[in-house]
């Protein structure tokens, strides 16, 4: 049997609050196979934001076990976790996360700052991202001059510049209108199929979660449904 990328065993999460104990995710399992691409949908705190946070070792559950590639995350020690989010994972967020008076090009290379490369290895990783996502013509421009759909599409060019293996993407289509939405979705449905990036997408749009083809119920920090998609929306990518 195939190991899977994602592998979540009884995954809880309790947030102390005073004096009070709230359970964000009550005992989640779940499994991702290499190349897949799903969605975790669910109603505002349902748990979705903090599950993904847990699988991208942006944080700890409180008890459980995950397994990312093989290896248990409770495990590693800080500076493993640090690696594996630099080098393994690529985040794309609602809110694009850019640095407002930074290039396009300039911020799709801060990763790679981080990796120890060349600014000239930098500048030829993030212009091969750029090119990618269908933005070669706006390397040079500030997020202020791009729009929304444009900012999204940086933010996943940062996501892959270090040639991850999984993409996590928490409401990447939130912030856009339905065009943007629908291209933000067509180049991630082309990075899966044709680099076969795994990606693990957020969001409590039915139609957004119906481009993938498994989707992921969540409620009250619990896993109630798994739904696989028979006929998965397709968007192809005008870039």
């Amino acid at each position: 049997m195939e190991q899977a990328v994602i592998h979540i065993e009884e995954i809880t999460k309790v947030y102390q609050m005073g004096e009070v104990e709230v359970h964000a995710l009550r005992g989640v399992s779940l499994r991702v196979m290499p190349g897949e691409m799903v969605a975790i949908m669910g109603p505002s705190g349902s748990g979705k934001s903090t599950l993904m946070n847990i699988i991208g070792c942006l944080d700890q559950p409180t008890s459980g076990t995950y397994w990312l590639n093989g290896e248990e995350v409770g495990q590693l020690t800080d500076d493993q976790l640090a690696t594996i989010r630099n080098r393994r994972i690529g985040f794309v967020f609602q809110t694009f996360n850019l640095l407002a008076r930074t290039t396009a090009l300039d911020n799709v290379a801060l990763p790679l700052i981080y990796a120890g490369l060349s600014r000239a290895e930098r500048n030829q990783r993030a212009q091969e991202a750029l090119e990618a996502v269908g933005l070669e013509d706006r390397m040079r421009h500030t997020p202020t001059e791009l729009s929304g759909g444009q900012q999204q599409r940086v933010a996943i060019a940062r996501a892959l510049v270090n040639h991850p293996s999984i993409i996590l993407a928490d409401e990447p289509t939130g912030n856009l209108d339905s065009r943007s939405g629908r291209e933000v979705m067509a180049i991630l449905q082309q990075l899966n199929r044709e680099r076969g990036i795994t990606v693990v997408l957020v969001t409590h749009d039915p139609t957004i979660a119906h481009h993938t083809s498994r989707i992921i119920h969540l409620y009250d920090g619990l896993v109630t449904e798994e739904e696989a998609v028979e006929e998965p929306i397709v968007e192809e990518a005008s870039l």
